[in-house]
C-alpha cells in the first residue's frame, strides 16, 4: 500500500507540474533574429549593427546566444508580407506602410507593433523634365520612380501634395503615374535618360547624387508637404515573437541605440561603414559625412509626424482603424518619448 501511495503521490507532482508548465508556459529565446534592412543611409543603424557586430555585445551581456541574421529587400509590400509570414522578425518600413499593415493585423494573431524609429530625414522628388517646375506640371508622358506605389513614404507623400494642389478628392491624382522600383535601380534610370522614368521620388544619398548630376532638379521636398522633419523609417515586429523573445528583442533595441550614438558621435566611421556595404556609384566619403551632417537627417528612436500621417491615410480610406494616439501603435521601448 505505501509503494502505491507513493507513486500514486509522485504521479500527482508529476501532473502538477505538468499542468504549471502549461499555465505559465517558459519559452526559449529563438536560435536567431532575421533582421531586414532596405536601401539607402536610412538603413545605417542597422548596417552599423552588423559590422560592429552590436547585437551581439548585447546578447552576450543578456545571456542568451541568439544569433542576427541580416538581410536586404527592396520592396514594402514583400518586406511586409515576410514578416507576416514568419519568415523574418523585425523589419524596416515607412510610416505609410508600418500603420497600414498595424492597422490590419490589430487584435489578430498576427499583431504586429514597431520598436522604434530609425531616423526622420528628407525625401526629394527629383526630375530631368525641364518643363516640370511643380507637381502641376507632370504629364502623362511622365513616369515618377519611387519604392513602393500608394503605400511607401514617397507615394503617399505625393498623395498629399495632390490632395493639397487639387483637393481632397483628387489625392491619387499622380498615383497613375508612379512605378514601384528600388531606390538603386530607380536612380539609374533617372541618370541613364534612356527609360520612361522622368523623375525620382527618393532618399539620401541617392536624391544628392542626383540633384548634382547636369540636368536633374528638385521639384518637391518632404519638408514642403509636412511642415518639418518625419519619420522615414520605422523597425517593427510581431507582438508574438517579442512576447516569445523578450530578451533577443530587448538585446535588439540596445543595440539599436548603440548604433545611433556612433552614427551621431562619429560621422566620419559611419561612413567608412556605409560605403563598406553600400554600393551607390557617385557618392563619396566626404557626400556621406556631409548628408550626416545634415540637420534635417536625425538619427533617434523618436517617431516624429506618425498622426498626421495616419490622419490623411483615415481620410483617403486606407486606414480602417486610427491610432488615439501616436504611440498607441509602438511597443513599451519608445512610449516615454517626445514623439507625434
Amino acid at each position: 500500500m505505501f509503494r502505491i501511495a507513493q507513486r500514486l503521490g509522485c504521479s500527482l507532482l508529476v501532473s502538477a507540474a505538468c499542468l504549471a508548465s502549461v499555465a505559465h508556459p517558459a519559452y526559449a529565446e529563438t536560435d536567431e533574429i532575421r533582421i531586414v534592412k532596405q536601401y539607402g543611409l536610412a538603413f545605417l543603424p542597422l548596417m552599423v549593427m552588423e559590422k560592429e557586430k552590436l547585437y551581439e555585445k548585447r546578447a552576450a551581456e543578456l545571456g542568451i546566444t541568439t544569433k542576427p541574421v541580416y538581410m536586404t529587400l527592396g520592396n514594402n509590400t514583400a518586406v511586409n508580407e515576410a514578416l507576416i509570414s514568419g519568415n523574418v522578425n523585425v523589419v524596416t518600413n515607412g510610416p505609410p506602410g508600418f500603420l497600414t499593415v498595424w492597422s490590419k493585423t490589430k487584435g489578430t494573431p498576427s499583431e504586429i507593433k514597431g520598436i522604434a524609429s530609425l531616423l526622420s530625414q528628407s525625401s526629394w522628388l527629383n526630375t530631368r523634365n525641364p518643363d516640370v517646375k511643380t507637381i502641376k506640371d507632370f504629364t502623362e508622358k511622365d513616369r515618377i520612380a519611387l519604392s513602393a506605389v500608394k503605400i511607401s513614404i514617397p507615394a503617399i507623400i505625393l498623395q498629399m501634395a495632390a490632395a493639397k494642389e487639387w483637393g481632397q478628392s483628387q489625392y491619387n491624382k499622380l498615383d497613375p503615374l508612379t512605378v514601384s522600383l528600388p531606390h538603386p535601380d530607380g536612380m539609374s534610370a533617372l541618370l541613364s535618360g534612356k527609360t520612361e522614368i522622368t523623375a525620382h521620388f527618393t532618399s539620401p544619398p541617392f536624391q544628392n547624387v542626383e540633384a548634382k548630376s547636369p540636368g536633374i532638379h528638385t521639384v518637391l521636398t518632404s519638408e514642403d508637404v509636412m511642415g518639418g522633419p518625419s519619420t522615414w523609417s520605422i523597425l517593427f515586429s510581431t507582438v508574438k515573437f517579442k512576447e516569445e523573445n523578450p530578451k533577443t528583442m530587448q538585446a535588439f533595441v540596445q543595440a539599436l541605440g548603440d548604433a545611433q550614438k556612433l552614427i551621431n558621435e562619429d560621422k566620419g566611421k559611419a561612413a567608412d561603414i556605409y560605403l563598406s556595404v553600400s554600393k551607390e556609384g557617385g557618392a563619396k566619403k566626404e557626400d556621406i559625412v556631409a548628408l550626416l551632417s545634415d540637420p534635417g537627417t536625425i538619427y533617434t528612436m523618436t517617431p516624429q509626424k506618425m498622426m498626421k500621417y495616419a490622419e490623411f491615410l483615415k481620410t483617403v480610406g486606407s486606414l480602417k482603424v486610427i491610432p488615439a494616439t501616436w504611440n498607441e501603435p509602438f511597443f513599451e521601448y519608445v512610449q516615454n518619448l517626445p514623439g507625434d
